[in-house]
């Protein structure tokens, strides 16, 4: 058995090199996928600047209503413009948005207890892979729960997704979760980041934390960071900034959008720094303009 402080002399991420198997195709690690799963990879990443912006509204699946996305009929068309990806389960696909938006689609597979109970983590697969097909779905999103009663029964979500989506070119996110048991350190987020793409994900959704070039450079596939809780504009366009100079392939946000003082305004913010190479103080900037504007 492995030493369980074996991440302790973990230590030479060589931060300053970039990833060496390329092999070209500009995804990271996915030089040898198939060619299907590679176009629906080029859908998420955008092929000049490498990057995604997704826009996260799966909260409902169990949180119920949440503030801001009391109408997805009404609050997702206006930010559509700024957007890449929707990560959204299928009720709200089918019922809400319009299949004419051309936006890839990271879907939601994963379900389980609502927040009424204390104990999220023992989720269940709830999506079909031939759903996801039927959903053109470009990803398919597992939440995972390392640290958690219910590790074991998600990462065996995870690498049944994984071996479903590898038949029909169908890559999988795994999503870290953190709760309120889970600490939220550059340690565990070294470790439940490595174990994902290691288990077969394609992709890895995780929070910006401390030592994070080192988390990015360890992780051989893509890194996509969450928006987290509501912040103010400014301080959440800094953490976008920050996550994406230290080596995040995209910002996935969804409070930080749908609840800002201008959510069109705030995802365009956002694809200016992913998209742009812009600098926090200029995304900000770009924000307070659209703002005025709209």
């Amino acid at each position: 058995m492995a030493d369980v402080d074996g991440l302790k002399v973990a230590k030479d991420y060589h931060v300053d090199k970039p990833f060496a198997k390329q092999g070209g195709f500009y995804v990271k690690g996915m030089a040898d996928v198939d060619w299907g799963m590679k176009t629906r990879l080029s859908s998420i990443f955008n092929p000049e600047s490498g990057r995604t912006v997704m826009l996260a509204f799966d909260h409902g699946y169990f949180m119920g209503s949440t503030a801001g996305l009391e109408r997805l009929d009404l609050v997702i068309p206006p930010v559509l413009d700024h957007i890449d990806v929707l990560m959204a389960t299928r009720g709200a696909l089918r019922t809400c948005i319009s299949p004419s938006t051309g936006k890839a689609v990271a879907l939601r597979v994963s379900c389980g207890s609502s927040i009424l109970k204390d104990d999220l983590s023992h989720e269940v697969i709830g999506v079909s892979i031939e759903d996801a097909v039927r959903m053109n779905a470009a990803c398919m999103a597992v939440q995972t729960f390392v640290g958690a009663d219910g590790e074991k029964e998600s990462l065996d979500n995870l690498c049944k997704t994984v071996d479903a989506g590898i038949k029909y070119g169908i890559p999988t996110m795994g999503v870290v979760a953190v709760g309120k048991q889970m600490e939220r350190t550059g340690r565990f987020f070294k470790l439940a980041t490595r174990i994902l793409p290691e288990l077969g994900a394609h992709i890895v959704k995780t929070y910006y934390c401390e030592d994070f070039e080192e988390i990015t450079a360890a992780c051989p596939v893509p890194i996509v960071v969450a928006g987290g809780k509501k912040l103010p504009e400014n301080e959440a366009l800094t953490m976008c900034y920050r996550a994406i100079s230290e080596g995040a392939a995209g910002i996935d946000m969804g409070r930080n959008i749908f609840q800002s003082l201008d959510p069109a305004a705030m995802a365009g913010a956002v694809g200016m720094i992913v998209h742009k190479n812009a600098t926090d103080k200029e995304a900000y900037e770009y924000f307070l303009d659209m703002k005025k504007n709209n």
